[in-house]
């Protein structure tokens, strides 16, 4: 029963469902109806849940009948009654799985957390056991708040992100998750620096300093690195500790060397604005700028 393998019309009833209000492309919707008439589909004006008891693929179709059609609420239940009813069959497999990905398609979160973690407790050796994990994991990812809230939603995201990644590092679940796991790295990020720059821009410079110093430590390959380097170049200068800001401002340039960070670095220790060529080619050779760089110090 655990072994059943999801067909992918039923897991692949893309999350565009949700997306699109609930309409499917003409060729995903074609793909489910062609599954459901398949396996024997039911038509759409049988009673939602006749009261006695029916076969099991008889619901499930139905129930399919009824998510292809948007009708989430209602596709729930009847994926519930096929539990119900039948809680041995592999019906029931499916239709727990199923019933999640509905509520998670309706950004019912926390319903499709519930369903997913029964799921893989009751079923770890399931072939669709790396979907469920990455659907939970995408259940983490889809309510990330802006970098000016709290994160704990981002850090739960990053946590079962790893856990996909680490259980299907080569496979289409793992590769997506590294990928959305990136992402979350960068919000994250993007928080520590949020806040660095209010203390920075409050005066509160030691405080600032840390943050920009987490980033550069914790966060190294996201997109706010080089920021934080010259935000750490501004506040050691505030702060009148120039070897520090020589330090951070050396960083940005043997790492960024042709970004507009490291030019307004440059331009903050210098007092000169030089052209993007010629910053890059000081980075190689002891140039014009390299020498002006050094003769600060």
């Amino acid at each position: 029963m655990t072994g059943t393998k999801f067909s992918s019309s039923d897991r692949h009833a893309a999350k565009r469902t949700a997306r699109a209000k609930w309409r499917l492309s003409g060729r995903v919707l074609g793909v489910l109806v062609a599954c459901v008439v398949a396996l024997g589909a039911c038509s759409g004006r049988t009673p939602l849940i006749s009261g006695k008891e029916e076969p099991a693929e008889t619901l499930y179709n139905r129930a399919m009948s009824l998510l292809t059609r948007g009708e989430g609420t209602d596709a729930t239940k009847v994926f519930a009654e096929v539990e119900r009813q039948h809680p041995y069959s592999i019906w029931a497999t499916k239709s727990m799985l199923m019933s999640s990905y509905t509520y998670y398609a309706m950004n019912r979160y926390t319903e499709a957390i519930v369903g997913l973690d029964r799921y893989i407790r009751l079923h770890p050796g399931s072939r669709d056991i790396e979907y469920a994990h990455y659907l939970k994991a995408l259940c983490y990812y889809e309510q990330i708040a802006d970098v000016q809230r709290d994160q704990g939603i981002t850090r739960k995201a990053m946590e079962e992100l790893q856990a996909v990644m680490k259980r299907d590092p080569n496979g289409k679940y793992g590769r997506d998750a590294k990928l959305k796991y990136d992402l979350t790295q960068d919000q994250l990020a993007g928080q520590e620096m949020s806040v660095g720059r209010w203390y920075q821009k409050a005066g509160m410079f030691i405080a600032a300093i840390n943050r920009f110093k987490e980033v550069i430590k914790t966060y190294q390959t996201t997109s706010h690195v080089p920021e934080a380097l010259h935000r750490l170049t501004e506040s050691y200068l505030a702060l009148g500790i120039k070897d520090e800001a020589k330090k951070a401002a050396s960083v940005l340039g043997h790492n960024f060397p042709g970004s507009e960070w490291y030019l307004d670095s440059y331009v903050l220790m210098t007092g000169i604005k030089p052209k993007r060529e010629e910053v890059a080619s000081s980075i190689s050779r002891k140039s014009w700028f390299g020498r002006a760089w050094d003769s600060i110090f």
